[in-house]
């Protein structure tokens, strides 16, 4: 059952990032790619790892569709319909990914894998206590990093939205 059900997933994960490279409307793009990534928290659940998939499900399939969206909606473009790139460029990248889908299955397969037994259940208390810790091993210095990038990705994309009429005015 868990095969089906992991196969299932795969397909809906590649039909809708498919569908999302491929829409010309960026609301559907977004949608489709909310897809993808509940989805992948479906993956989650299926390995047990349901704060993972609550992680996921939050942070990406929540917050950032949330944001990407906002940001559509900010610059008055929701219907916008995109431009399909020509065909010498979709078959350039077509070869590139299946060059890369090749690299990455034979290193798959060349790997010897071994079998680990996990004999230490991890807490939340434990992901807590290593992400905000400031010794070895700590994740607080990433941690920061990375609020004070998304801060600035939100700064530049309120610029940039705003940007045409802020200038409008101070001309």
């Amino acid at each position: 059952m868990e095969r089906i059900i992991f196969y299932i997933l795969a397909f809906v994960i590649i039909a809708f990032a498919v569908a999302s490279v491929n829409s010309r409307r960026m609301l559907r793009s977004v949608v489709y790619l909310a897809f993808v990534l509940i989805s992948i928290a479906g993956f989650f659940f299926l390995i047990d790892y349901n704060l993972l998939a609550a992680i996921q499900l939050t942070v990406y399939a929540g917050g950032i569709i949330v944001l990407i969206i906002f940001s559509v909606l900010l610059v008055h473009h929701i219907e916008m319909r995109l431009e399909m790139a020509s065909i010498a460029k979709r078959i350039t990248t077509a070869v590139l990914c299946l060059v890369g889908m090749g690299v990455f299955i034979y290193t798959i397969h060349s790997f010897e894998f071994e079998m680990v037994e996990n004999t230490k259940s991890t807490t939340t208390q434990d992901i807590g206590d290593r992400l905000l810790s400031y010794g070895d091993g700590g994740f607080i210095l990433p941690f920061e990093v990375i609020s004070i990038l998304l801060l600035a990705a939100m700064i530049g994309a309120i610029v940039i939205a705003k940007g045409t009429k802020l200038m409008d005015k101070n001309s």
